[in-house]
């Protein structure tokens, strides 16, 4: 079973977070979520989150992909966490699969994660000007290589049955999808 960390920051968006969790629950994806201090986490609407374990206690381990939620000024404590950017950086190196939605991209532009790559986030969070060998879409949804972005609230679902795709297939993407009613 494919195991994937979400870390939760103060400030997350929770529509992103709750529907990325719920869908790869879905999916028999385990999905571990992380606060960065402290188990319960207030989301950018004020929803209160008790995540299953702490940053710190994760901190060594592997996961299969790990995905950033969005939101502000959660992407922010994201951002400024060197634990996060460990953890990146260690995914990458072994090219693991890497999610962020939202204004979380910008935590892997400034941990070089998005150099010579396509990537798409909430308009204006991504600044073309000082990621020169990045190119920004505006794509709903952008894979490239181990990267997985996306641009806010109203593609988080999109954005998550990309990750099933991308850790359990298409036809358990298409088995979800299915169930949702979504056409």
């Amino acid at each position: 079973m494919a195991t994937v960390l979400i870390p939760l920051a103060e400030g997350f968006e929770e529509l992103e977070a709750v529907t990325i969790i719920d869908l790869l629950r879905r999916a028999d994806i385990e999905v571990i979520t992380a606060s960065l201090n402290g188990q319960t986490v207030t989301a950018s609407r004020g929803t209160r989150v008790i995540a299953d374990t702490s940053v710190d206690k994760v901190l060594e381990q592997d996961f299969d992909m790990v995905v950033l939620p969005g939101g502000l000024p959660g992407a922010d404590h994201l951002d400024a966490d060197d634990r996060i950017h460990r953890i990146l950086q260690r995914a990458a190196e072994n090219d693991r699969p890497i999610g962020a939605i939202c204004a979380a991209p910008k935590v892997l532009a400034s941990g070089g994660l998005l150099d010579h790559k396509k990537a798409t986030a909430y308009p204006g969070v991504l600044d073309p000007q000082s990621l020169g060998t990045t190119q920004i879409t505006d794509a709903a949804v952008q894979q490239d290589g181990n990267i997985l972005t996306s641009r806010g609230p109203g593609t988080a679902m999109d954005f998550a049955l990309e990750i099933i795709a991308c850790l359990a297939g298409a036809d358990k993407r298409d088995e979800v999808e299915s169930a949702l009613l979504r056409s």
